[in-house]
């Protein structure tokens, strides 16, 4: 049996699970407002939801995509017994979700964010090139024109920024310099790309897509900073092997055996940017007729 683990409403999943349906593939869908309670039933671990229930060990391999597990705690009059009752159900969800992450599995729960800093450290120790990159509090040392910033945070949504809207932080080259301190912020050397690479990585295996966001100047900064009127023009692209091995290498320092990386290629450089555990690959998967999903069912 696989356990899908993902939000109530993602795209991606549904396309998964319509390949599983097809190869005959018997699975479990959790979603983000279902919360379960362990239980032991003829000395064999079960957890129960509203909508789903299974024995632990009936679970084969897991695609953890969005969302995770939540748990009931039981809550007791005493507050010592309440402490240490708390302390005794962590472990045990603790069990449950190591349990399901040692077995065959699709990216974790326990590690689907990363710290941006410190992947890019990882991708130098890989070989990998990377643009020079610093933290400051003021743009003093900027160098206009030829630095970015963008954020450090995973999410760069900033809900109900306003009112009625919501906000997205994109990467900024540096115009100006700031007459005042702020909170450190992170700066990159600008490259002058030739093209953007997002590559997709499963178990080894890199599928990649170029990505022509130089040529429009809304999005040849960032871009993420879609032109619907004319999108970019995107292509199936082959890394080179020696590349993808370097890719290889930095995400197993990482423990991840999925995501989706991002590059840019300037002349005979390829510069990397960054991996994001639980990336979008929609688009490289139609746009280039890759069948991710596909690939995604036939690992579960």
């Amino acid at each position: 049996m696989i356990l899908i683990i993902s939000k109530n409403i993602d795209r991606t999943t549904i396309e998964v699970m319509k390949w599983l349906s097809k190869m005959d593939k018997k699975f479990i869908r959790v979603q983000e407002d279902e919360v379960f309670e362990i239980k032991v039933i003829k000395k064999k671990v079960y957890i129960e939801s509203h909508r789903n229930q299974f024995f632990l060990d009936e679970i084969t391999s897991v695609w953890y995509r969005r969302g995770g597990l939540r748990f009931k705690r039981h809550q007791y009059n005493n507050a010592s017994i309440n402490t240490h009752m708390n302390e005794a159900q962590h472990w045990l969800e603790d069990y449950v979700i190591q349990t399901l992450e040692s077995k065959k599995h699709i990216n974790k729960q326990s590690n689907c964010h990363v710290n941006k800093l410190l992947v890019l450290e990882q991708a130098q120790k890989a070989g990998l090139d990377v643009p020079e990159f610093y933290l400051a509090e003021n743009t003093d040392d900027v160098v206009l024109e030829k630095t970015i910033t963008k954020s450090i945070t995973g999410n760069v949504i900033l809900e109900s920024l306003n009112k009625n809207s919501d906000g997205i932080m994109y990467t900024k080259v540096i115009n100006n310099r700031e007459k005042k301190d702020f909170f450190i912020s992170f700066f990159q050397e600008k490259i002058e790309k030739d093209f953007e690479i997002r590559s997709f990585y499963l178990n080894g295996q890199v599928w990649s897509m170029a990505i022509f966001s130089q040529n429009d100047e809304q999005t040849k900064t960032d871009f993420r900073k879609y032109n619907l009127e004319k999108p970019n023009r995107n292509v199936s692209y082959n890394l080179p092997k020696n590349l993808e091995q370097k890719i290889q290498m930095l995400m197993q320092s990482l423990d991840l055996n999925c995501g989706s990386l991002d590059f840019m290629k300037s002349g005979n450089n390829y510069y990397f940017l960054e991996v994001n555990p639980i990336g979008q690959f929609g688009n490289v998967s139609s746009d280039c007729n890759y069948f991710l999903e596909r690939e995604i069912a036939k690992y579960l």
